[in-house]
Formats: C-alpha cells, sequence, structure tokens
C-alpha cells in the first residue's frame, strides 16, 4: 500500500506539500498540485483520513444544524446552502447538514459525538439549547438569526435586520391604504418572529393605528408552512372579512394563502393583497399573479456565516455581527386597499 512518502518521493515534494494538496490548508500552486495528484492516482494512494484527523484533532467537516419542514427545503435554504457550500469549497472543508425534527430542542446532540470542527446554526430560539451547549464546550459556532437574549453579545452571528424588514412591509401595504393587515408569522419563540412582529406593531403604532391581536398569527409545529397558510388565512378571512392585505412568513404561508382566497372566491391583489418575506420561490407557477415579497439575500447570509465559521476554526474567536440588507421586491400580488 503505498504512503505519502511514496507520493512526495514520486512527486519530488516534501511530505508537508503532500498532505496540504490533500487537506488545502495551504494554497499550492496548479503546477505542483497536479504533479502531486497525479502521483498519488499512478501508486494508487487515498489519504487515511480518519488518521489524519485524529492527529490534528481537526475532521476539517463543519456542520449546518437547520430544523426541516419534512426534508424538503425552500429556495431560500437551498440559497443558503450554496451560499455555505462555496466558502467550504474554497478552503476545503466539507459540510454536513443536520436537519432535524420538530423536536430538536428538547434532544440536544451530544457534541462529542458529531464530526464537526464548529457549527451554523438556524432558527435561534429564546433560551436555545443548541447556543448554550456550544458555548459550554468552547466550540467554534455562528447562528444564522439573532441570538436570543444574553447569548447575543456572547455569540457571532448573521441577519437580517428584521425589525426593520417587519416594519418595511407593513409600512408598504399601509401606504397602498390597507388598515387590517393579517400577519402570519413565523412559530412563536423563534428570534426573527419576534423581531418581525415588533416591525409590524412599530408600523401601525407609527400610522396611529391600534394593534389587532386578532391579526397575528403564528406557526404551529405541528402544521406544514403552506397548510398553516391556508388554515389561518380560510378562517381569518371568513371572520374578519374586512381584511385587505397579508404578510405571510414565507412563500410556502403565501402559498397556503393563495389557495384559501381561491376557495373563498377572493382576487388577488383586487380584493386581497399578498407579500411574503423571501422573495424567489420553487413555486412560481403557482403563484397568479406573482408573489411580492422581501429578499433576504439567503445565499449571501450562508456565505457570511460560513465565512466568520471557518475564521474561528482557523483560531479567530472574536464575537462578530453582520447585518445583510434586504430588498422589498414589488409584483403582481399587491395593489391598492378595496373599497370596504
Amino acid at each position: 500500500m503505498a504512503t505519502i512518502e511514496d507520493v512526495a518521493r514520486k512527486a519530488g515534494v516534501s511530505k508537508s506539500t503532500v498532505s496540504n494538496v490533500f487537506s488545502r490548508k495551504r494554497p499550492i500552486s496548479k503546477e505542483v498540485s497536479e504533479r502531486v495528484l497525479e502521483a498519488a492516482r499512478a501508486l494508487g494512494y487515498k489519504p487515511n483520513y480518519w488518521a489524519r484527523s485524529l492527529a490534528n484533532r481537526t475532521t476539517r467537516i463543519i456542520g449546518l444544524n437547520m430544523p426541516g419542514e419534512r426534508v424538503k427545503f425552500s429556495l431560500f435554504h437551498l440559497s443558503l446552502l450554496n451560499g455555505v457550500l462555496d466558502e467550504c469549497n474554497k478552503n476545503g472543508y466539507r459540510l454536513l447538514v443536520n436537519a432535524l425534527p420538530g423536536a430538536y430542542l428538547n434532544e440536544v446532540p451530544n457534541l462529542s459525538s458529531e464530526p464537526v470542527d464548529g457549527d451554523i446554526l438556524l432558527d435561534p430560539v429564546e433560551g436555545d439549547p443548541r447556543i448554550a451547549d456550544r458555548l459550554r464546550h468552547n466550540a467554534p459556532v455562528v447562528v444564522i438569526g439573532r441570538p436570543p437574549g444574553d447569548f447575543e453579545s456572547k455569540i457571532s452571528y448573521v441577519d437580517n435586520d428584521n425589525v426593520a424588514v417587519g416594519e418595511q412591509v407593513t409600512r408598504y401595504l399601509l401606504g397602498l391604504g390597507h388598515r387590517n393587515i393579517l400577519f402570519l408569522n413565523a412559530s412563536d419563540g423563534t428570534t426573527v418572529s419576534a423581531d418581525r412582529a415588533l416591525g409590524y406593531r412599530k408600523a401601525l403604532e407609527a400610522a396611529g393605528l391600534p394593534v389587532d391581536s386578532q391579526l397575528q398569527a403564528w406557526r404551529h409545529p405541528a402544521l406544514t408552512s403552506s397548510a398553516y397558510g391556508y388554515e389561518a388565512a380560510r378562517k381569518m378571512l371568513e371572520k374578519r372579512p374586512d381584511i385587505t392585505a397579508v404578510i405571510a412568513d414565507s412563500d410556502k404561508v403565501a402559498l397556503g394563502v393563495y389557495k384559501a382566497a381561491a376557495e373563498a372566491g377572493i382576487a388577488i391583489p383586487d380584493q386581497l393583497s399578498v407579500v411574503a418575506f423571501g422573495s424567489e420561490t420553487l413555486h412560481a407557477p403557482d403563484f397568479q399573479p406573482m408573489l411580492s415579497g422581501v429578499d433576504l439575500f439567503a445565499e449571501q447570509l450562508g456565505r457570511e456565516a460560513a465565512v466568520q465559521l471557518l475564521d474561528q476554526c482557523a483560531g479567530n474567536r472574536s464575537v462578530r455581527r453582520v447585518l445583510v440588507p434586504t430588498v422589498l421586491v414589488e409584483r403582481g400580488s399587491c395593489g391598492p386597499a378595496p373599497m370596504m
């Protein structure tokens, strides 16, 4: 069986150069890399990945901890993955995607059993045990979303300004003349839902309008996003015919709203305006008219998180905060409020 010494001898380089070609820990010229790889192919050499990991106490793997929805990711999640994967590829890292079920918060995985050098955590909640676990073990970690409570000053994170986003979308609908705006928010207890709800309330209060608790809903974890959007919109549109606009947590929630409106004979946007957090969707053919939304720049969120985490894995453990800007994309699903 060929060894690293055999490859180094055949390629005319040092063992450390061969190691760096395979690990990508240090840049090696294209000419030298090709010579090493050709020597390895000729000798049938493959590096012993786990032996190297034990020796270096690293795995060259980072984790992406993202609670899944029946493992059917939205375009937001896919774009975010692309950003993380691009940085992993540049730095010679692999990515382990951990899409845990809804009950994951009550069963924090044993950190020592995860073959990763650090973690990116999505969808933080109040008192998030995943964050507490990583901090307790002094493990590299970056959160996508605002960390809750005291964690915010102790941990690096990447986020949109979700208070401003919630306020912007609500102001946009108010500017079209809407006054009774149904807000179908994310799950209660998540920091993103709290921030967007705050922005929603701030916009209403600035306009001198009351904040109606009946017009705010939170997704139940047992429901898929589209089922939540459908059930909540169906019930509220029947109960409150004065609703003329809906803010949806995601394109999937908006898809449920479209279905409920169609069944009730309510035309979008003539009788009901709909806007979502997220401007791109895998369900574009199902949105007639096209859905207006906020571009959250998910790929940049993933890229920034990966850059921060890999920097931590390299030894820089400073706490950083990055806010990625957003853009409201107007399409055909919003219009002036109808005369009631």
